[in-house]
């Protein structure tokens, strides 16, 4: 009979729900166009099988009913996002997926849902940048073998004969006076008077300078909890005390109740250096977790390396630039490797950085020694009057050049190591070549600020020079060319050039690394994450 309620209306053949449904003929029975039970010709060409899936995916998708489900559909393998096996059949398409074979029926072949594959390059995978970065092959970690071993075994032999075996701990030959603590109970200002002088009169000259009396309580040392009373002249180049301030003396041997046996000297820093250091190291440790305590332990690891190897080879004698080239490169190995693990894009940084500080080592010895720079500043002479023998204060310079240097080396070739490896790993058909001209415009933009904050850095701490120097009354050129501030534009200048370098260098390296690494073990090592649909 005919069925009224399939006719089509305003709304298309495969919207409208009927109350009944029509008992379907065997899967492969043949229907003759028709026939009771057979669905009336559409007013409209009926939409292709695809569109038509794509457009059941919308908002007006009717809800299955058992009453309308189609006996077998939960059989069947079509498991797509987008599959609508428990959506009922209306309209002259039902026929498709129950095997109906009228003049509409296109036959459905089960589809099985298509596993993603893993992707290489970048895609809408995402298959880098998500976790740790992937082991090297063993064709890259062979040649940073043959490459890093031989400098490393310099850096260790290196140390070993510059280190001072066996000799005697320097001693400064200038008394220094033993450090001792004390507190401020009162202070007085008044004539300067020396001790068991008494004032007599209210007149006084006018031209004299004041003095200033401390009273103080010793809380360690000799005469620790005894009362004493120590004059202090007030110039402008003498620190301020009041009372309540914690301070520390010189102690310089003699009698511990005779206040001429102290010099009232400094004040004591102790406890707010350990609050900062404290605030510092949490700060490390919020934001970088493990990475941070790494970098927290190699940061001590290298004060080590300064405090037992460099300080004390400079002092026996030897070459200033020849321990500090030695101890940064102790100091490089362990800070990088530690903090950034022991992979090959680290292994490519190290060599950018050995490379760009020995460039920076020559350029400093060469243009201070055209420069005819001495290094014999203010800090220097008294450290030759303590010592009470001569030392390289030029290679002292050029020490201090490279030491400063290595830490803005560190932060410029880690990341250009790291932009490199992402940029192969992204698209693993580039050559070292294109590697290469990729990361060199990344590191362009790196450069800029890198400069800008070595040449600040030097420059603040240079600035009471440079202030002193701004009031001299000499002309801009002969500024510029004393000594202090002829040593600080060298500096600034050849650390500045190594920076630049560092760049190109770097990148180079890590490019022609990187080139090296099998692009099928690149796909390998790549976990692809999915796409939202």
């Amino acid at each position: 009979m005919d069925r009224p309620d399939l006719d089509d209306d305003e709304t298309g053949p495969i919207r409208r729900i009927t109350d009944e449904v029509s008992p379907s003929p065997a899967r492969g029975a043949s229907v003759k166009p028709g026939t009771p039970g057979t669905p009336r010709k559409p007013a409209r060409p009926a939409p292709p099988e695809g569109a038509r899936r794509r457009a059941d995916t919308g908002p007006q998708r009717v809800p299955n009913t058992g009453a309308h489900r189609v006996p077998g559909a939960d059989k069947r393998t079509d498991t797509g996002p987008q599959r609508t096996a428990r959506r009922p059949d209306t309209g002259p398409q039902r026929a498709v997926r129950r095997g109906d074979t009228g003049p509409q029926a296109v036959p459905a072949k089960p589809r099985t849902a298509k596993k993603p594959e893993p992707e290489a390059g970048h895609g809408h995978g995402h298959g880098h940048g998500h976790g740790p970065a992937a082991p090297a092959s063993k064709r890259v970690r062979l040649l940073l073998i043959w490459m890093l071993a031989p400098l490393a075994l310099a850096t260790v032999v290196g140390m070993i004969v510059l280190y001072p075996w066996g000799k005697p701990d320097p001693t400064s030959v200038v008394p220094q006076g033993t450090p001792v603590a004390a507190n401020i109970t009162a202070t007085n200002t008044g004539p300067c008077l020396a001790q068991g002088q008494v004032q007599v009169g209210d007149q006084t000259d006018p031209n004299a300078k004041p003095c200033l009396t401390a009273d103080l309580t010793m809380t360690d040392g000799p005469a620790s909890g005894k009362q004493l009373k120590l004059t202090v002249p007030i110039e402008p180049s003498t620190p301020r005390f009041s009372a309540g301030d914690a301070v520390v003396l010189a102690y310089n041997g003699g009698n511990a109740g005779d206040p001429a046996s102290f010099q009232l000297v400094d004040f004591q820093r102790g406890t707010p250096l350990l609050v900062l250091a404290a605030l510092f190291a949490v700060a490390v440790l919020v934001l970088g977790r493990w990475q941070g305590l790494a970098a927290l332990v190699a940061l001590g690891l290298s004060f080590l390396v300064i405090a037992l190897f460099i300080l004390p080879a400079i002092l026996a004698g030897e070459n200033p630039l020849v321990v500090a080239i030695a101890g940064s490169g102790a100091i490089m190995f362990i800070a990088l490797y530690l903090t950034h693990g022991l992979t090959a894009r680290t292994s490519a940084a190290v060599l950018g950085t050995l490379a760009s500080l020995a460039l920076i080592g020559v350029l400093s010895a060469i243009f201070s020694a055209a420069a005819s720079l001495t290094g014999l500043d203010d800090s220097t002479s008294t450290l030759i009057g303590s010592l009470g023998h001569g030392i390289d204060s030029r290679g002292l310079l050029l020490a201090g050049v490279v030491i400063g240097a290595l830490g803005v080396l560190d932060d410029v070739t880690v990341t250009q190591t790291s932009a490199v490896w992402e940029l192969r790993r992204a698209n693993p058909d580039l050559s070292w070549q294109e590697l290469y001209r990729s990361g060199l415009r990344i590191g362009r933009d790196h450069v800029g600020s890198a400069v800008n904050t070595l040449v600040m850095a030097y420059a603040g701490a240079a600035l009471p020079v440079l202030l002193y120097s701004s009031i001299s009354g000499v002309g801009l050129g002969s500024l510029l060319g004393s000594e202090e501030i002829a040593q600080e534009i060298i500096r600034t200048l050849a650390g500045s050039v190594g920076i630049v370098a560092a760049v190109p260098v770097t990148t180079v390296l890590a490019a022609l690394i990187a080139s090296r690494e099998p692009a099928g073990y690149l796909s390998s090592t790549t976990k692809a994450v999915p796409s939202h649909p």
